[in-house]
């Protein structure tokens, strides 16, 4: 079935006919469908807005959740939305063009937030926290526009690994990007459908099915970002542990409150000892000399 180009979503036409890709989608597909079961992403009635930057993430993102919905297990209505945030040299014709080609419903919508980071942040500071701020709000009134119950976010499971690190060498906390949110406003859901696939796996998905990959210029022009420390850190031990990440991936999963040192998430405070009643009756074990 997935060879035969009248069985497939467009996004997947010309896909590899190798065993090594099939099992690469198949493994894709599946984690994305285990985590928008296991987070309860879906709604009644939802229509979600895919936020496309034209990253490997982002294609892998629209390609997936399309075979999902072409297959009838993901019963939502997809609008996929590229925000054109005004960088000089932005190839503003390469997303129409494919979304239009891969009969994709899309918005794109032009707004100069390049421009407003750039005279922002001070000289020799990063610009990711303004940017993604900034475009987070845009992407939200867009939403709410086109009646949207949720933006979908294509961070997989090693943007999420490095934000935990992050929070813990340089926030102070245990924290990451959840796969599932409420924004602060309280009308729209945040999902994260590739929460449980490798980065890995969404280069070389987007690169076997030759997505024109768009990079970014603003905050991928910088060097010495805390994420590419971090992500180096995480690279060494995977070279010198393959399989550390997931891992590490799963203790996200599997926290315990009451072994961590958090007193507002763990009532210690309420701890009590349960008194147990001893039987002197009871045979003693012989006693060793």
């Amino acid at each position: 079935m997935l060879d035969d180009c009248d069985d497939i979503h467009p996004l997947f036409h010309g896909a590899p006919d190798s065993t090594a890709f099939r099992k690469l989608r198949k493994r894709i597909v599946r984690q994305a469908r285990e985590a928008i079961e296991q987070y309860a992403m879906v709604e009644r009635d939802a229509r979600w807005l895919i936020c496309l930057s034209g990253g490997k993430d982002s294609y892998t993102l629209l390609a997936v959740l399309h075979e999902l919905k072409w297959r009838g297990l993901l019963p939502v209505d997809l609008l996929a939305c590229n925000l054109d945030q005004g960088q000089p040299g932005f190839p503003a014709t390469v997303l129409p063009a494919f979304l239009e080609r891969m009969q994709v419903p899309h918005r794109i919508v032009y707004q100069d937030t390049y421009s407003v980071v750039k005279e922002k942040v001070p000289q020799g500071r990063t610009y990711c926290a303004l940017c993604s701020r900034l475009r987070r709000g845009h992407l939200y009134r867009i939403a709410r526009e086109e009646g949207c119950s949720a933006i979908v976010l294509g961070h997989h499971r090693d943007d999420i690994l490095e934000t935990f690190f992050m929070n813990l060498f340089h926030g102070g906390r245990l924290a990451t990007m959840p796969p599932k949110l409420v924004n602060e406003a309280g009308d729209l859901f945040v999902y994260r459908p590739l929460a449980h696939v490798a980065e890995a796996d969404c280069e070389k998905f987007a690169q076997a099915m030759q997505y024109p990959i768009i990079p970014c210029d603003l905050c991928g022009s910088q060097d010495g970002l805390q994420r590419q420390q971090v992500k180096a850190i995480l690279d060494s031990w995977e070279a010198r542990s393959p399989g550390r990440r997931q891992v590490m991936f799963r203790a996200l999963m599997n926290a315990r409150p009451s072994h961590l040192l958090d007193p507002g998430l763990f009532d210690f405070a309420g701890l009590q000892r349960q008194p147990v009643e001893i039987d002197d009756k009871a045979e003693q074990p012989p006693r060793l000399r």
